[in-house]
C-alpha cells in the first residue's frame, strides 16, 4: 500500500485504445472496453497477476502493456476459449476474442453475409423485425411511426367554460 501511496494517480489510463477511469478498481474498469465482460476481465487479470482491486490509476506502464498484451492474443496466455466471444470462425475456423471497432466490424459483416445469403435471420434483419423469435404483436414498433392521440375537431366544445 505504500508504493501506491508514493506513485501519483493517473486519471485516465489507455489500455486496448480506450481510456479507463483512473479512479476505478481495474477490474471494473476493463469492463469499459468493447468485447471485455466480467468474466474476461477476471481471468485476463489473473493471467498478468494482477489484483482486481487495485485502482486502475496505480497501474504502471509495463502492468498496462501487460494487460493490453493478454487481451488482444488471449489464448497464448493460457485463457480458456469459452470465454471467448468469437468461437470457431467462418472464415479460418479458429477461436478469437474481438475488442473494439473489429468486434463491431466482425459484427456488421455477419450481418451482411445473412443478408446476402438471404437466410431467415437475414431477412429478418432485411425487413427491420426481430430476429431471434420474440413476438410481434405488441412490441418492436418503434420504427414504425409515432402513434397519434385522438384528435378533437376545432369546433367542438372543451369540457369546460368558454
Amino acid at each position: 500500500m505504500a508504493e501506491e501511496q508514493k506513485q501519483e494517480l493517473k486519471y485516465f489510463v489507455r489500455v486496448s485504445n480506450t481510456d479507463l477511469d483512473g479512479n476505478k478498481s481495474i477490474g471494473q474498469a476493463l469492463i469499459k472496453i468493447k468485447g471485455v465482460s466480467f468474466m474476461f476481465s477476471n481471468a485476463v487479470l489473473n493471467a498478468a497477476a494482477i489484483e482486481k482491486t487495485k485502482k486502475a490509476g496505480y497501474l504502471s506502464d509495463e502492468e498496462a502493456s501487460k494487460i493490453d498484451e493478454i487481451i488482444k492474443e488471449p489464448s497464448k496466455f493460457g485463457i480458456s476459449s469459452w470465454l471467448f466471444n468469437r468461437k470457431k470462425d467462418p472464415e479460418d475456423g479458429s477461436d478469437k476474442h474481438l475488442t473494439g471497432t473489429s468486434l463491431n466490424f466482425t459484427h456488421d459483416n455477419d450481418i451482411k453475409m445473412m443478408k446476402k445469403m438471404k437466410s431467415y435471420k437475414g431477412v429478418r434483419h432485411i425487413l427491420g423485425l426481430p430476429v431471434r423469435g420474440q413476438r410481434t404483436k405488441s412490441n418492436f414498433r418503434k420504427n414504425k411511426g409515432k402513434v397519434l392521440g385522438v384528435k378533437r375537431k376545432e369546433g367542438a366544445k372543451t369540457g369546460g367554460k368558454t
